[in-house]
């Protein structure tokens, strides 16, 4: 067997036993985790032991869910406990070295360090482990059978999974199984065989099904599943063998220009949100619109990760209700890292709807919550408090992210902008006229330093603690060494080659609604239907673009279909779902889109290779 087919197997191995303890707490997949206690029980599930800072590092207070994704994640970054780190932990406590705990050890070593427990916390642990009721704990006994539970827990769940049938069909999708040979570990690895790259089994049905089958068909079952089954593939050039298809229009440093900034940030749910905008064109003319990401200034040293995100503008018509707005034409060619779309627009207002698809921008599991923190408060010689350079500098960056016009200075709908990202509220008049009072400000906005300040009179408010600081560095995209990467800053230039323009910010609810009635729109507009076969109303729509491939399910019957997606041909590509296997639930007569594709590496050519297999319909 190669290095590569082993890493395969290891990783199939492990997602399995992700599966098998997710679905002994959830009935599916599916289901996503809604709550900090059950977070809890599905790890204990699979063999974990989370204490409660553990627990907090993945569910924050923005946390409202979790799906399996997150889950497989996690386990990744927490390791099982082990006997000999449970051992090890004991004896620190077994002061006699006689290898008992009494009652009062106990109760001392839990009820003043770490995540300190109550008395009675205690007393119904000490219950539970003292076996022999004689008052005291042999804990290498309980050791042993505290690992050995968990153990038996996961053994239970990869059991429960290889004998229910239709929990392997709604996970695994078309996968072949062989039955265990001795232990279930051995099952589990033939259990996560991999897909058939072309045609996959059948899902299995029960007998009465079977019976029904045989009589209506002498067809062998392989056979009968090609019928809801749909392969794709498409191979892809680098994109360093493409050059610009959109040039520069010729003198366009005469045409009438405005430009505005934003950010894509990326939600606790997985969803990426930003602001959308407003253009109005006075006048039928010629238009040159681009958007890219924005690198941010003071480290010109080094390329900022998010450079390498894709982002998509989408020019809608705005039309008296969301039903009447159309999607007018959206940035296909690129230039690097500009996106480009020229043309002629006529008359009228439009609203323009950034997007990225996620293959690049993605949640990232905070892996190293051990490591110190960057310090973001120190004092001077004389004792004040005062903000570190490393924190300065994310403020800095922070500045330009919600200067959307670029001036140089915050309005009060620009600072808006940032206090509802980071408190959920707004900055009403009366309070802007305070700051205008305590804080560096030019022409009633809010200059750099007026921004230092304010964040500097908060910290000194809190006497130097971080905690409030940090809230507004992880909800505009930082983690704890103020690296930012749950965002990616961008900027937006339209050009009118005969008439001023009009480009501003807008705050729609329906936004997120409009973006994805954008999306759907333009993959239906530029692609043909396949039906799945045997699904006559189970279409896949798969828009192939210059930089990036999207899929789209329209589901045009009365029942809910699950549709299972296996990615696992493809090379060098980025699924905006993070797994190349995965399955999609999509309700009666409704359009969802199922994946978008990117390069691993734009310099290298790439092959999508999907197969589409209904999973089932209820």
């Amino acid at each position: 067997m190669s290095g590569q087919e082993s890493h395969r197997d290891e990783d199939e191995d492990f997602y399995m036993k992700c599966r098998a303890s997710y679905l002994a707490v959830f009935r599916s997949s599916l289901s996503n985790i809604t709550s900090k206690q059950l977070l809890c029980r599905v790890l204990q599930q699979a063999g974990r032991n989370p204490s409660l800072a553990t627990l907090s590092k993945y569910w924050t207070p923005r946390t409202s869910k979790l799906n399996f994704d997150d889950f497989c994640e996690i386990l990744k970054c927490e390791k099982k406990t082990e006997e000999t780190e449970l051992m090890r932990a004991f004896k620190k406590m077994d002061v006699n070295s006689d290898g008992y705990i009494t009652h009062s050890e106990l109760e001392k070593a839990l009820t003043t360090r770490g995540e300190k427990m109550t008395t009675e916390e205690v007393k119904t642990i000490f219950t539970l482990a003292d076996i022999n009721k004689d008052g005291k704990l042999n804990y290498e006994e309980f050791c042993r059978l505290l690992v050995s539970t968990a153990e038996q827990c996961q053994v239970a769940a990869l059991e429960r999974l290889e004998a229910d049938a239709k929990l392997k069909i709604q996970n695994f999708g078309s996968q072949s199984y062989s039955p265990p040979k001795s232990a279930v570990s051995s099952a589990s690895s033939a259990a996560a065989a991999p897909v058939a790259a072309t045609h996959p089994q059948p899902p299995e049905t029960s007998d009465a099904t079977l019976r029904k089958d045989s009589r209506s068909s002498s067809r062998p079952s392989s056979a009968r599943s090609r019928r809801s089954s749909l392969a794709n593939s498409i191979n892809m050039t680098s994109s360093s063998t493409k050059s610009s298809k959109v040039p520069e229009p010729a003198g366009l440093q005469e045409w009438h220009h405005s430009h505005m900034k934003g950010c894509f940030f990326l939600e606790d749910d997985g969803s990426i949100g930003s602001l959308q905008y407003q253009l109005h064109i006075p006048q039928t003319t010629n238009v040159y619109l681009t958007i890219q990401p924005q690198s941010l200034g003071h480290r010109p040293d080094k390329s900022p990760p998010w450079m390498t995100v894709d982002t998509v503008l989408f020019i809608m018509s705005a039309g008296e209700t969301k039903e009447d707005s159309t999607v007018v034409h959206f940035t296909e060619s690129k230039d690097k890292e500009k996106y480009i779309w020229k043309g002629e627009l006529n008359t009228g207002t439009y609203y323009l709807l950034p997007f990225t698809s996620g293959c690049r921008l993605k949640k990232r599991i905070k892996k190293n919550l051990s490591d110190k923190p960057v310090e973001l408060v120190s004092r001077t010689d004389s004792g004040e408090l005062d903000l570190t350079l490393e924190l300065r500098e994310a403020l800095s960056d922070i500045f330009e992210i919600i200067d959307l016009d670029g001036n140089g200075l915050l309005s009060l709908e620009e600072y808006n902008f940032f206090e509802l990202r980071t408190s959920g509220e707004k900055c009403d008049k009366e309070a802007w006229a305070v700051c205008k009072e305590n804080f560096d400000m030019r022409n009633n906005q809010l200059t750099r330093q007026g921004f230092m300040e304010l964040n500097l009179m908060e910290a000194t408010e809190k006497d130097g603690d971080p905690a409030d600081l940090w809230v507004i560095l992880e909800a505009m995209g930082y983690n704890r060494t103020l690296e930012l990467v749950e965002a990616c800053p961008f900027q937006i230039d339209v050009h009118c080659e005969d008439m001023p323009l009009s480009l501003q910010t807008i705050s729609m609810d329906t936004g997120p609604k409009l973006l994805n009635q954008a999306l759907h729109k333009s993959i239906i507009a530029r692609t043909g239907a396949k039906a799945l076969r045997g699904q006559d109303n189970v279409f896949i729509y798969t828009y192939r673009g210059e930089h990036r491939i999207s899929s789209l399910i329209v589901n045009k019957t009365n029942q809910k279909v699950t549709v299972h997606i296996n990615n696992e041909q493809s090379r060098n590509c980025s699924s905006s779902r993070g797994m190349s296997v995965f399955a999609v639930e999509v309700p009666a007569r409704t359009k969802m889109v199922c994946q978008h594709i990117l390069p691993i590496s734009d310099k290298q050519d790439w092959t999508y290779n999907c197969v589409e297999t209904i999973l089932t319909c209820t």
